[in-house]
């Protein structure tokens, strides 16, 4: 058992307690302390990746209680990727907040953020489905703290409706729960993986209902539509760093799906045949349609990059729904290209709304900003990425998705809107780009006297630690570009993983080769090993009793 699973989990819960107690009032001690937390859990993540590369499933089960009684942490492939890629932005956020002071214009932000560190990644670790909830929880209460950060009326409105919202899908997550509970008598995912699949058809009812009310909850926090509402205001209000980190919570529900959908019910289980592959699909593609329409509607820079974000996810959502294995690889890609490039668009956002005059985020005339050049480059490398165009991993992640569609279908569906909406959204785009940065400069001709004084702050020079921070997320960008071919080999065998589990399976359980038996309506293993005690009692004392007779 390694005790290394449980770290990512254990640091950023324990460094928010000590931020809080000990140095909450001392802001470089609490930078000091966050970063240095953060960055020794991408230390450990790497770690962990590295373990998991050739597939080897990794077991932690706390108190030594083994599974399906004890509450276990499993690293797969899967998993460790996510974790990575959560620490990774993590350091460039905070990096970030620390540049532009945003940490600093409200309260507890460094705990709030370390306790929504601990949240994601728990999500990712965890082998329980209810502590996948708990999980759940604590990242949504966290987020709703950071969501708030600094205050404002347009940001308190914007997070009511999304911690009401997100608790609507929690207590559907709690019937889900209490259904399969019911049903099956454990919540370990890989003991339900083996009890669903042994289920008999007269208790399929339940385990069918709670199959459809989980994908409902996951689409909430995938933002799929129509459960979506609560992303673009939520995510424009949001402050810079926050709705940065926020890329990588939109992918906790698409784990959650892909995690459930491969291993609890996977694509060859009989009893949830067309209950979430017939219309995941289509609400995908719906999804990916009106964010992008979104784009194009967008009349502020935060708003366009949030409907961006929808029709991203719409897009990773279309190729989960193919459940091939080249599907959910290309899934996987996808996922890591959409985190980084709309981590990256938000922060840039963050700039042009300091560095504009009055703070403008609308699509008006004004006079161009200091560094407007290099803002305008890193606009524009996010953007094409975003967009799906080449030579950036947008356009690797789309090809890939298109040529998995091939075995679908609707194949022509899937080309058609892609294709279709990566049209509109380099429209999108490219109008927003021009109006902000290229007629800029062509309005100062529009005033007869010479341009209005700028304000002071458009006028000082660009700091340099948020440039830094969002030049390395654009430069990892890159990197998956340079080792799309590595690192695609890499997802396809965490899919083909994801479907054969069960090493996954095994490993969780401790019992290689057993096979587990549907057990529902009150009986468990404790009832069966006390039949199993009884029967040997029993052989025990006829033994006994025929020995005397003999004597």
């Amino acid at each position: 058992m390694s005790h290394w699973i449980i770290l990512p989990i254990v640091l950023p819960a324990m460094m928010a307690a000590f931020i809080v107690l000990v140095v909450r009032h001392h802001a470089v001690l609490q930078r000091v302390f966050s970063l240095a937390g953060t960055l020794a859990v991408l230390a450990v993540a790497t770690g962990l990746v590295m373990a998991t590369w050739d597939g080897t499933i990794i077991l932690y089960q706390l108190g030594d209680w083994a599974a399906p009684f004890g509450i276990v942490l499993v690293a797969d492939r899967l998993s460790t990727l996510f974790v990575f890629l959560t620490s990774l932005l993590a350091v460039f956020v905070q990096l970030y907040a620390i540049g532009s002071k945003w940490d600093m214009r409200g309260r507890h932000f460094y705990a709030l953020f370390q306790f929504q560190l601990m949240g994601i990644i728990g999500a990712f670790l965890t082998g329980d489905a209810f502590n996948l909830f708990v999980f759940f929880e604590v990242l949504l209460i966290a987020s709703y703290g950071l969501m708030i950060h600094s205050g404002g009326p347009e940001r308190f409105r914007a997070g009511v409706q999304y911690v009401v919202f997100n608790l609507l899908g929690s207590t559907l997550f709690l019937f889900a729960l209490g259904t399969i509970y019911a049903e099956t008598g454990t919540l370990n995912m890989a003991d339900l993986a083996q009890r669903i699949a042994a289920a008999p058809p007269e208790y399929t009812s339940g385990i069918r209902a709670a199959s459809v009310m989980l994908l409902m909850v996951f689409a909430v926090k995938a933002a799929i539509l129509p459960l979506h509402f609560w992303l673009p205001a939520a995510y424009a209000n949001a402050p810079a760093p926050v709705a940065a980190l926020f890329a990588i919570m939109t992918k906790v529900g698409a784990y959650a799906i892909i995690r459930f959908y491969t291993l609890v019910f996977p694509p060859d289980l009989e009893i949830t045949q067309g209950l979430f592959d017939t219309w995941l699909m289509p609400a995908a593609l719906v999804t990916l349609f009106l964010g992008m329409l979104g784009v194009l509607g967008a009349r502020r820079l935060d708003r366009l990059v949030a409907f961006a974000v929808i029709g991203s996810m719409g897009m990773l959502m279309a190729a989960v729904s193919v459940f091939t294995p080249q599907g959910i690889a290309a899934a996987l890609f996808y996922a890591i290209h959409s985190t980084l490039a709309t981590a990256a668009l938000f922060l840039l956002v963050d700039v042009v709304r300091e560095r504009r005059e009055r703070n403008l985020l609308t699509f008006d005339l004004a006079p161009p900003i200091a560094g407007g050049a290099l803002v305008a480059g890193m606009f524009f490398a996010a953007a094409i990425a975003m967009a799906g165009l080449p030579p950036l991993s947008g356009f690797i992640g789309k090809l890939l998705i298109l040529d998995a569609a091939m075995s679908d279908a609707r194949m022509a569906w899937v080309w058609a809107i892609v294709l279709g909406m990566s049209l509109i959204a380099v429209i999108g785009f490219a109008r927003a780009g021009s109006t902000i940065f290229w007629k800029a400069h062509a309005s100062e001709a529009a005033y007869d006297e010479g341009p209005p004084p700028a304000d002071e702050q458009t006028l000082q020079p660009l700091p340099a630690l948020p440039m830094v921070a969002i030049g390395g997320i654009l430069a990892t960008l890159v990197a998956v570009t340079v080792f799309a071919g590595p690192l695609q080999r890499h997802l396809t065998a965490t899919a083909e993983q994801l479907f054969a589990p069960g090493p996954y399976i095994s490993t969780v359980l401790e019992t290689p080769g057993k096979e587990i038996s549907y057990k529902g309506h009150g009986e468990d293993d404790h009832g069966e090993e006390s039949k199993a005690r009884d029967s040997h009692d029993a052989d025990d004392s006829h033994g006994d009793a025929q020995e005397e007779e003999g004597h």
